[in-house]
């Protein structure tokens, strides 16, 4: 049976523009990533599947779209263990509002 690499991927998000891709690695590096992450108290989220996805995008990337909403999910619930949840909420709502009233009207279901 063939293992798996261990994956690790790094993302940064400024608030403005989609999370980017920072840093990533497989076996060493990954661990190197994570043990970095701990020592700054950076939440770590688990997910093998979404590793392998993320691992596709060259660094320096913004994810496509297609992973809006499970980033958004994650990084919510990293904000709220960090306790900057409210405002990581109301940069959300806003980017969502800004960007319906870009559309034509017809776009809005």
């Amino acid at each position: 049976m063939n293992k798996l690499p261990k994956f690790a991927i790094a993302l940064e998000y400024d608030g403005e523009q989609a999370p980017q891709v920072t840093a990533k690695g497989q076996d060493e590096l990954a661990n190197q990533i994570l043990k970095m992450a701990q020592e700054a108290n950076v939440p770590i989220h688990l997910d093998k599947n979404l590793a392998l996805v993320l691992d596709q995008i060259d660094l320096g990337e913004h994810i496509p779209e297609a992973l809006f909403v499970v980033i958004a999910e994650i990084l919510s619930f990293a904000y709220r263990l960090s306790g900057k949840h409210k405002d990581f909420m109301d940069d959300i709502e806003m980017h969502s509002q800004a960007q319906l009233e870009q559309l034509p009207t017809d776009e809005i279901r």
